[in-house]
């Protein structure tokens, strides 16, 4: 009988507790404005080129060991947290029925955090790279020294 009457009390003290939290009224989040930032104009470059270059096989690979390096219109330096790198590249393929073989485009890509590109990636292209075939820097990820995020423009190497 006692753990009975407990049992009644300790309900009755929970409902009413419900009720005591559900009359208070919730605490309004303070706004904090946003202050207005305006990101510089970003210029990328790996060596002299930017934007869409044409270059030789000679000079891509050259370019391809060098770091992405992005600056604005007071030349100041911003770390390069991470880009996208595509090669698209010349190959064949045959058809099974007839032994035709068409040349095509084939593409590679890889998400990379650090500049330079990969030991992996400069090997494939060194042995690999030919006129015709283009390697493309894309959504180039930028850090300035406050610790926004900003992207860079796109580069684009054609291969003649």
């Amino acid at each position: 009988m006692p753990v009975l009457k407990n049992t009644v009390v300790l309900c009755c003290l929970l409902a009413l507790t419900t009720l005591v939290a559900a009359q208070t009224r919730p605490v309004k989040p303070k706004v904090v404005p946003v202050q207005k930032y305006k990101a510089p104009k970003l210029k990328a470059s790996l060596g002299t080129r930017s934007d869409t270059s044409e270059v030789s096989v000679d000079e891509a690979l050259q370019l391809i060991m060098l770091p992405i390096i992005v600056t604005d219109e007071k030349k100041n330096k911003y770390s390069v947290a991470s880009y996208q790198c595509m090669y698209k590249r010349r190959a064949v393929t045959e058809n099974e029925e007839t032994g035709k073989v068409t040349p095509v485009y084939s593409v590679v890509a890889e998400v990379f955090k650090t500049t330079p590109l990969s030991e992996i990636w400069k090997k494939n292209i060194t042995e690999q790279l030919r006129s015709g075939e283009e390697l493309f820097f894309f959504d180039i990820v930028v850090k300035d020294a406050q610790g926004h995020l900003m992207f860079a423009p796109n580069l684009k190497l054609v291969i003649q």
